[in-house]
């Protein structure tokens, strides 16, 4: 079969399959019980979408190839074994970096080769046409400021960078948005510029685009990563899109079209998640320039404490329990024990299931990926709307280090940062124990009213220690 026959017939089909695939990969992703067969899809689909492309170049030196497939699948490989569960976020974080940046060098590349090197004394929108060099210039713009932002976002999720805390820069409004006009002066230049003369101006763009992920993201404060996260992926997709118009390949305009759809959705969830518009997440500063006001004294004064034995006598007639995941589960490490204590009080007769609030966690679906690793039954998993009308009825509540997502004030204080960002109605329980190391506050930087109701009784310490002493005390009920 000719080399022009695979192109126009065999080519096609296989971009469309690889398609299909990817939208049935995303669709199956929305549900936790479906995801992993939603995973296995779309990773079907980017192998054709990998053999496609392939066929369709025809001449290409497969020893690169497979070299490079070799070492991006121990790579893979290495990250799936050695990265913990707790490190999710940061690698998610990592990868919306290498997509957009991998975006960003095709632009580059097919800029140089076309441009630079056979390109001659015409303009760079004659050398490729137009909307070529508009997309290659966005493609670098969007790509370098995802890359740079999500190793920000990387450094903030570790808390290598200030703590996660905001960076806030004097005048940064006024720096950010004069570089970034600045950004796109360099790439209107660079497209009516001589080919050789367009270089310095690509780099200024470049260099633009990699400063400007740095100065968007630093102002972010850790409670809105979950929202940089899934903005970010969404900016890797668009980046992968104009990739896929300077280089001609249909699905990889689709592939990132859909990615950066999806990202964007998941990005205005998470913000009505919290009550907050993207422009206030991105202006940055939650926890330190609104974290003074509201939510009255930062000081404790009714708090009361008791240990797995109380608790454990408190669970014995419980007959409904609804467990709450936060952050300081995903640090403990504690999935697989708190699995083990669902599972003595189910078999004594106790109703266990999980509240889950959207922005829990450091990434979307954090919580979800994390009681999916110890086997939690999906159908356990219940989100906040679904939750919240059970709470009334409920005898016992464990909150496993979440904190804002839980805390009564959003609804109570119209001062206070979190003012009406939906929670889940852990107070209207009859009896919450909520297991924290401390009384420190959560990313909002406020205290939570619910420590001091007279319903709530604190169990202090590491999520992993504690739940392990409610299983010993359990089994000796």
């Amino acid at each position: 079969m000719s080399h022009e026959v695979i192109q126009s017939t065999v080519v096609p089909i296989i971009y469309l399959v690889s398609t299909v695939l990817f939208i049935f990969g995303i669709k199956r992703l929305s549900k936790v019980k479906t995801a992993r067969q939603g995973n296995t899809l779309a990773a079907v689909g980017m192998l054709l979408a990998i053999v496609g492309a392939l066929l369709e170049l025809g001449t290409v030196d497969y020893r690169w190839i497979a070299g490079g497939m070799i070492l991006g699948t121990i790579i893979g490989a290495a990250f799936a074994i050695r990265v913990q569960m707790t490190s999710m976020p940061e690698m998610v974080a990592l990868f919306n970096g290498f997509g957009g940046i991998a975006s960003a060098l095709v632009a580059t590349s097919v800029y140089w080769k076309l441009v630079v090197q056979q390109g001659g004394a015409g303009t760079v929108a004659e050398v490729i046409g137009t909307d070529e060099a508009i997309t290659v210039m966005l493609s670098i713009l969007i790509g370098g400021i995802t890359f740079t932002g999500s190793i920000v976002a990387l450094m903030k999720l570790q808390g290598s960078l200030k703590n996660g805390q905001p960076i806030l820069l004097p005048a940064r409004h006024f720096i950010t948005f004069g570089l970034l006009f600045a950004s796109i002066v360099f790439g209107v230049i660079a497209v009516v510029a001589a080919g050789s003369d367009s270089v310095q101006w690509v780099l200024l763009l470049a260099g633009g685009a990699l400063i400007l992920g740095i100065l968007l993201t630093i102002p972010i404060g850790g409670a809105d990563m979950p929202v940089v996260v899934s903005l970010l992926n969404s900016y890797s997709g668009v980046a992968a899109s104009m990739a896929g118009f300077v280089i001609g390949n249909p699905l990889l305009i689709i592939g990132g079209a859909m990615v950066g759809a999806a990202g964007l959705i998941l990005t205005q969830i998470m913000c009505v998640a919290m009550n907050r518009s993207l422009l206030n997440v991105l202006v940055g500063g939650f926890g330190v320039t609104d974290g003074a006001g509201g939510g009255g004294s930062d000081e404790y004064t009714s708090v009361t404490s008791c240990g797995p034995e109380e608790a454990a006598m408190v669970l014995e007639d419980a007959e409904s329990v609804i467990i709450i995941p936060g952050y300081g589960l995903a640090v403990a490490q504690a999935q697989h024990a708190v699995r083990e204590l669902a599972d003595l009080l189910k078999a004594r007769g106790t109703k266990v299931t999980y509240g889950i609030h959207p922005v829990a966690g450091r990434m979307p679906g954090h919580m979800n990926v994390l009681l999916a690793e110890a086997d939690v039954p999906y159908e356990e998993l219940l989100e906040m709307d679904v939750i919240n009308p059970e709470f009334k009825s409920t005898d016992v509540v464990i909150i496993l280090g979440a904190n804002d997502v839980v805390n009564p004030i959003a609804s109570k204080d119209p001062t206070s940062p979190i003012a009406g960002m939906p929670i889940l109605n852990a107070h209207e329980a009859r009896s919450v124990f909520v297991v924290k190391r401390s009384l420190s506050p959560g990313y909002a930087g406020i205290k939570n009213e619910l420590f001091e109701y007279d319903n709530t009784m604190m169990i202090f310490g590491d999520a992993k220690k504690v739940l392990q002493g409610l299983i010993g005390e359990v089994k000796d009920l």
